[in-house]
């Protein structure tokens, strides 16, 4: 069975030269998979091309992370890939990310110090508090962007001056969809009174990017956003999410009407009575008429209905199911013309209707196909890794072998010049320890005579073993290439 250690036992068992061609093959396959990996990885760069605040840089990596999108972030930017650049410029574009800078109040007024005239200062202070509501408005929900206009109160100093109390005016930018009811409105109203010393709620005026007040008149629509949403939320919860649209429109007067309606009653029998008498004789030659009124009296009742302007009118809803999964459509009808508050003697219309959605398809995630991609991003440095553990596990019994036999060699050189000029009994006594491949090394180093004496005082066996190794020929470090292709033929 192949193991890392018999493939290492392998390995060494190779002579000195098909090693080092093996280590020059392996740092050759290290250097590629380096090379492949540094062409493989993506490019990446700055996704802005000037850098953000820290709330901006917040919130790109935010939505870049609700979108799944790989990044490397720093203080003033975020890094990506440069082939995903300018799509990502572009979704971030379409969801309003990042929001402009708002400059608060701590950073508007720190660079000021103690020689900066006061209009400088009050100038910053107004910045600053703006800015500080931009930013709290940005929290509700619902509300995309803000910009706020602060003018503070003026007092009068002298007699031809006019004192001038505190207003704030607010543009919001909503969410598509999204319709502020009364109540939030108001909220807002009194969140911006209350930021600014001196400033009345009546005095703060809130529109719309259309440029339309909120919360001016009845026209807000709060009552139709209202009855939408109890509606939506209670066909939610009968029939599930996504099963169930809902949209209601009211139609409101848009100008003040008075209607006038008087009656009149007898009292007793008829009102009026009227007898007319005319007669003439011709020959008295005389002519008489008479002319007679009876009022008996009435009783007049006058009714006066006065309808201020934005009164309601009318209430259409509209609720669409999905044809898929629609139940009974006159118990739906029953609960929505419940919760809307349906009255037909008013004019309301009530239309339910199954009709078949247009489902998006959603990206899912796949567990599977995420390893995937990390393992691909992984996969150039764990060959690195293997390439660099097998490089190492085949050249380092080939170091070994080459600073055992380095070591050898100089013993034998130094115990050769040790008893260069010894007797044969002395350099028997000295190689008496020895293996017969280190004798066989140095015995071959002395002269003739000095060897030939030498070797009779060794042992029979000894002494065969000796030359015999004496007698082979040294091994090249490196052997020739064509010798190892036969070896292991």
């Amino acid at each position: 069975m192949w193991s890392v250690q018999s493939f290492a036992e392998r390995c060494a068992a190779l002579p000195a030269r098909a090693r080092l061609l093996g280590t020059a093959v392996s740092g050759a396959a290290m250097l590629v998979a380096i090379i492949v990996g540094v062409m493989a990885h993506a490019p990446r760069s700055a996704l802005f091309a000037t850098p953000l605040h820290a709330d901006q840089v917040g919130e790109v990596e935010a939505q870049l992370a609700q979108w799944r999108v790989p990044f490397t972030p720093r203080a003033d930017n975020v890094i990506v890939e440069s082939r995903r650049r300018s799509e990502l410029l572009l979704r971030l574009s379409l969801a309003g990310v990042p929001h402009a800078h708002v400059a608060t109040t701590s950073e508007a007024l720190a660079n000021l110090g103690v020689l900066t005239p006061q209009s400088v200062i009050d100038a910053q202070t107004r910045t600053g508090l703006a800015g500080d509501i931009e930013m709290g408005l940005r929290s509700i929900d619902g509300v995309e962007d803000a910009r706020v206009i602060v003018a503070p109160a003026h007092t009068a100093e002298f007699a031809d001056q006019h004192a001038s109390d505190a207003t704030a005016s607010v543009r919001l930018h909503l969410r598509a969809g999204v319709h502020l009811t009364r109540a939030q409105i108001e909220g807002i109203r009194a969140f911006v009174a209350a930021s600014v010393p001196q400033l009345d709620a009546a005095r703060v005026t809130i529109v719309d990017d259309r440029g339309v007040a909120l919360g001016a008149g009845e026209d807000d629509g709060d009552d139709g956003a209202t009855r939408e949403r109890e509606l939506q939320s209670a066909l939610d919860a009968a029939l599930g999410p996504g099963m169930a649209i809902v949209r209601v429109h009211e139609a409101r007067t848009q100008a003040a009407t008075e209607h006038r309606e008087t009656l009149r009653a007898p009292v007793a029998g008829a009102v009026t009575r009227s007898l007319d008498t005319e007669s003439y004789d011709d020959g008295a030659k005389r002519y008489r008429k008479s002319d007679e009124r009876d009022d008996r009296g009435a009783e007049t009742r006058e009714t006066v209905a006065r309808t201020a302007a934005g009164a309601l009118v009318r209430v259409s809803t509209a609720v669409f199911l999905d044809a898929s999964r629609a139940g009974d459509l006159v118990r739906v009808r029953d609960l929505a013309a419940a919760t809307v508050g349906y009255d037909p003697r008013r004019g309301d219309q009530l239309s339910v209707e199954a009709v078949e959605f247009h489902r998006a398809l959603r990206a899912r995630s796949d567990p599977w196909m995420l390893a995937y991609g990390i393992l691909t991003a992984l996969l150039p440095f764990v060959a690195l890794a293997v390439a660099a553990i097998a490089l190492t596990k085949a050249a380092l019994p080939a170091l070994v072998g080459l600073v055992r036999a380095h070591a050898e060699s100089v013993a034998v050189e130094r115990a050769t010049r040790t008893v260069a000029g010894y007797a044969p009994a002395q350099v028997r006594g000295v190689l008496a320890h020895e293996p017969p491949h280190a004798a066989a090394a140095i015995i071959s180093a002395l002269p003739a005579a000095t060897a030939a004496a030498v070797l009779e005082l060794y042992p029979a066996h000894e002494r065969e073993a000796i030359v015999r190794r004496m007698q082979r020929a040294h091994a090249p470090i490196v052997p020739d290439l064509d010798e190892v292709l036969r070896t292991h033929a």
